[in-house]
């Protein structure tokens, strides 16, 4: 069949088409290359320390959310967030691609005594079993998905963030980690080079149906801190609007 297009659903998967394949890490097919990124715990990548982000720590710490409040927790990883919202009686779901991460991450929440609700699959599909999130929060999900999927993503922040709630954020800062090419050059190249870095201003942009509460680097912790801060990262925290 030659014309494969009549929704935009289709057009969004014609698009993740134009990207080499070994530059996926946002459709289902990118499971086993994430399977393979958790799989060596002992390669000390930053990003698998037992530690919560000191962003979201710092909001918590404000009285960000009031007690049992529900929480999304996208592209979860081995559930270093999860668990500690989890610890601090909020009742959470969270999601990833990789059932290896998902694995380290129920082990993680057995040793801390708390049991988080984790998912399998691609957050634009998972079945999830609350309508709506007070907060949804992202640890380095948003700079994997190529320009086209940022349509998914805000659809899916429509659909899943409560009138009122907050949205919360870490990715790559530009001058600092992450590829700054222009949109459309990443669709001649074919790949996001490891990741897409964003400037306070972009993240305004495009998410301006939300009213912003704090953008920010992220502040460095050292090597076994209980918290977890990379200088190479921008923080986020915006409001949705309350409903009427």
């Amino acid at each position: 069949m030659n014309r494969s297009v009549r929704s935009t659903d289709d057009v969004l998967a014609l698009l993740d088409g134009l990207f080499a394949p070994e530059a996926d890490r946002w459709t289902d097919r990118a499971a086993d290359w994430w399977d393979g990124f958790y799989a060596d715990r002992g390669s000390g990548r930053p990003f698998f320390v037992a530690a919560p982000d000191e962003n979201l720590v710092a909001h918590l710490d404000r009285g960000l959310l009031a007690p049992g409040a529900r929480v999304l927790d996208l592209g979860c990883g081995a559930g270093r967030n999860a668990v500690h919202l989890a610890s601090r009686g909020f009742e959470v779901d969270a999601v990833d691609l990789s059932s290896t991460a998902l694995d380290w991450a129920r082990e993680r929440a057995r040793e801390a005594g708390v049991a988080p609700r984790f998912h399998h699959g691609n957050i634009f599909t998972v079945e999830l079993p609350l309508p709506r999130y007070d907060l949804v929060y992202d640890s380095g999900c948003l700079h994997h998905l190529p320009p086209h999927r940022r349509i998914s993503y805000l659809a899916l922040l429509d659909r899943v963030l409560a009138p009122g709630g907050h949205f919360g954020l870490t990715c790559f800062a530009a001058g600092a980690m992450g590829s700054e090419l222009p949109d459309t050059e990443l669709y001649r190249t074919g790949r996001l080079d490891g990741g897409l870095a964003f400037t306070a201003d972009e993240l305004r942009w495009i998410l301006g149906d939300f009213t912003e509460v704090e953008i920010r680097p992220m502040v460095p912790q050292e090597p076994g801190a209980p918290l977890f801060g990379l200088p190479v990262l921008l923080t986020a925290l915006f409001r949705r609007p309350p409903a009427g």
